[in-house]
């Protein structure tokens, strides 16, 4: 068994990315300290703290000895921590802010992580004193659930301060994905966003409704995806000749879609019409209820696909 390199983590920053992580890590075994301005914070990740150990310890995930302690303030929150976690709101202002405020605050060899979602990590370098031990490590969410973190870098990053945030991940349970080089969004969430766009065209635009799409994807692509990723898919579809067969009997019609597909803007209109469309769907289901069923439906998902 694999001993984290990290032993005790700061992490700057609660909310649902903030918490998941300070959950996860707590009940990996590691001391967790955090730090957060919200004053409910403490509350919150309570909620999250017990819905990861319910799914982490039916999956035989829990080691012992970790815990996590709230801090009054960032210098108390960072100190002795061997690996800060930034988990801010996805505000570039502000987390440079913060960064250059946790940089005063600790040695120069320990790393920074930020959770950003899409935030490039050369404008979070940019006004860092020792920008080479700064990098994007984006977890997919919730973080105490999901197996892949992102981890972006730039030419500026050190080699080592990426090796080694392979290897922690790696050791606490999670499955890594290393972009070649920084682009916005990364890889997951520009994947994810541009099924989304067609997804807002298609059911602001009177194709279908919002419920359908939805359908479309958990009861028509969904299942596939969990297996096979976007290019796997085609080459099976294109017989004993595999990818190539695809590329000769359909590559026209795909650019046929490609060239119809939709660029919708999150207007004010766009947002009402979607809005009121999905919260149609949820009917009177709260958050809470959400959140328990796709994390009982993903437990299950990624139980079956490790076996």
């Amino acid at each position: 068994m694999i001993t984290p390199a990290f032993q005790h983590i700061a992490i700057v920053g609660g909310g649902v990315i903030g918490n998941g992580w300070a959950a996860y890590f707590a009940l990996r075994g590691l001391r967790v300290t955090i730090y957060d301005i919200n004053p409910e914070n403490e509350q919150q990740l309570a909620q999250i703290y017990a819905q990861a150990e319910l799914f982490m310890q039916q999956a035989d995930q829990i080691k012992q000895g970790g815990h996590i302690r709230f801090c009054p303030t960032l210098a108390e929150c960072l100190h002795d921590a061997e690996l800060v976690i930034e988990a801010l709101p996805e505000q570039l202002e502000l987390k440079q802010q913060q960064l250059t405020l946790i940089e005063s605050l600790i040695q120069p060899e320990i790393p920074i992580y930020s959770s950003s979602s899409g935030i490039s990590p050369s404008l979070l370098q940019a006004k860092a004193i020792h920008p080479e031990r700064i990098l994007v490590a984006h977890p997919c969410n919730p973080p105490y659930l999901m197996p892949m973190v992102e981890l972006v870098g730039t030419p500026i990053t050190a080699e080592c301060h990426l090796t080694q945030a392979e290897q922690f991940f790696q050791a606490v349970g999670k499955k890594t994905l290393r972009l070649n080089k920084e682009i916005t969004g990364h890889v997951i969430n520009r994947l994810q966003a541009a099924l989304w766009r067609e997804a807002v065209y298609l059911s602001t635009n009177g194709y279908a409704s919002v419920t359908d799409v939805e359908r479309a994807v958990t009861e028509g692509l969904g299942a596939r995806w969990a297996v096979c990723g976007p290019t796997m898919i085609f080459h099976l579809s294109g017989g004993e000749e595999g990818l190539t067969g695809f590329m000769k009997r359909l590559a026209p019609a795909v650019d046929s879609w490609w060239d119809s597909l939709g660029t919708p803007q999150l207007d004010e209109k766009t947002q009402h019409e979607l809005i009121q469309q999905f919260s149609a769907m949820i009917g009177h289901k709260n958050t809470a209820s959400l959140v328990a069923e796709r994390d009982t439906k993903m437990r299950d998902l990624l139980r079956l696909q490790e076996q």
